[in-house]
């Protein structure tokens, strides 16, 4: 979708992409940080630094996988990478019944215990939209969010 500002298509992969490539020069800065472990978003830490908007302007050294897992649409590859790594090299560690924790840092070796409604939501609609589109489709089909979007002065071809 676009409108006299941007392509948002464009902007968020642009974005995501930031996020990666920062992650990848970093490794020699933060143990753990890699093409395969990446993903800055606001998270929880550990002690004392607690909850923070993990940024490059911010960073702490502390990897959320819900900013890679969200990003299926805008980065495939990277974001499978990233599932891979985190599923498979850290298993059990970030992984429990409801799915991925928060956030982690491992050059503490540090592990959130919370798997937040707010990380697992984007998660999988993300995936699915990736993989089908299903969720954006049934969104932007009805009716009222088409006369929305195009009085709000947006194009796209759904529209």
């Amino acid at each position: 979708m676009s409108d006299a500002y941007a392509n948002y298509q464009v902007q968020t992969r642009n974005h995501t992409l930031i996020n990666y490539e920062y992650c990848k020069a970093q490794a020699a800065r933060w143990y753990g940080y890699s093409s395969q472990c990446w993903g800055l978003t606001a998270s929880d830490g550990p002690a004392p630094s607690y909850y923070q908007a993990h940024s490059p302007s911010n960073d702490r050294g502390v990897i959320t996988p819900t900013a890679a897992l969200s990003s299926f649409p805008y980065t495939p590859t990277e974001s499978m990478q990233a599932l891979r790594f985190f599923y498979f090299k850290l298993g059990n560690k970030l992984w429990g019944n409801y799915g991925f924790y928060d956030s982690f840092k491992l050059e503490d070796p540090w592990f959130a215990s919370s798997a937040l409604a707010i990380d697992q939501g984007p998660i999988i609609v993300m995936i699915e939209n990736y993989r089908s589109g299903l969720l954006w489709n049934l969104f932007t089909s009805a009716p009222e969010i088409k006369n929305g979007m195009k009085r709000l002065g947006f194009t796209a071809p759904y529209l």
